[in-house]
């Protein structure tokens, strides 16, 4: 098999999985508090990466990159996966995930900005695109058959997301990307666990096979595995072809939540998730004129 087919099976499988995460971690809501959920799932993906990076201990400089570990697991483990666990008791699985991939859209931004990286008439026709997309999917919060503290939590996810990742950017020829990503997801999680285990109660976790395999499905296929095939398919070239064809989860997770959860698909969030999959798909394709831009 070539390298090609490889990278595309990978990619099929993380589109996949990060797909149904959303409402598996929907289902496993019912048996746990989300902030202890949360922190369980990621600790336990954080020691499954932490064995893996072990052949390369020296590379972890942990006395040296603490700050960098802290702050990045801050952004994009305690605030994404916190205000995501939160948010999905709000909303449905469907439309918090697709909300939650604005993610892109905010990337360009803050690459533009922080980065220097090109802004052309279609990327910014995207993110405009994007910004209907939340509009759209608001309009029911607002007439109270979403929660609107629901849709500020996915945008909170998106926005932390987007900003660990231009952090990780910006960071990535000081650290070894393997052991980075093993001490963000552990350090987060450790920070959720102890902050769940303040505000929230043990016992209130319902530690049934449902939950179990649920938690350790997204641990082992979402966090673990999943991160590293992202990595593994940015540092091998892929980055566009991952950015391009992150559109596609948020349609997986709302069709496995109207099949598995019953959840109900509305016109808001029908037009909402087409301004959202059009601007995703503007700001990560390249067409014409903008790609020649691109290349020059």
């Amino acid at each position: 098999m070539n390298q090609q087919k490889k990278s595309m099976i990978l990619l099929i499988f993380l589109v996949i999985v990060w797909g149904i995460n959303w409402p598996i971690s929907k289902i496993a809501l019912d048996y746990a508090p989300p902030l202890l959920f949360a922190g369980i799932r990621t600790v336990v993906g954080g020691i499954i990466l932490i064995l893996i990076a072990l052949p390369k201990v020296k590379e972890l400089r942990f006395k040296q990159l603490w700050p960098i570990y802290l702050i990045s697991a801050v952004l994009s483990i305690v605030f994404y996966y916190g205000f995501q666990t939160i948010g999905l008791q709000y909303v449905p699985a469907g439309l918090f995930s697709s909300i939650v991939f604005l993610q892109p859209v905010l990337l360009g931004i803050f690459s533009w900005l922080w980065l220097g990286e090109s802004m052309y008439g279609l990327k910014m026709a995207g993110l405009l695109l994007g910004f209907l997309g939340v509009a759209s999917l608001s309009i029911g919060g607002i007439n109270g058959s979403i929660s609107i503290w629901g849709i500020v939590l996915a945008l909170a996810s998106a926005l932390s997301w987007a900003l660990g990742t231009i952090y990780m950017k910006r960071n990535a020829v000081r650290v070894d990307m393997l052991w980075m990503t093993a001490m963000q997801i552990t350090i987060g999680g450790i920070i959720l666990l102890l902050s769940g285990s303040a505000t929230e109660k043990w016992s209130d976790i319902t530690w049934s096979g449902t939950f179990i395999v649920d938690t350790l499905f997204i641990a082992i296929f979402v966090i673990a595995l999943g991160w590293l095939i992202y990595f593994k398919l940015i540092n091998e070239g892929e980055a566009g072809k991952v950015g391009s064809f992150t559109f596609l989860i948020p349609l997986i997770s709302i069709a496995t939540s109207v099949v598995f959860l019953k959840e109900q698909i509305t016109i808001n969030l029908v037009i909402g998730l087409l301004l959202i999959v059009s601007s995703i798909v503007l700001v990560n394709v390249k067409i014409g004129r903008a790609a020649k831009q691109s290349v020059s």
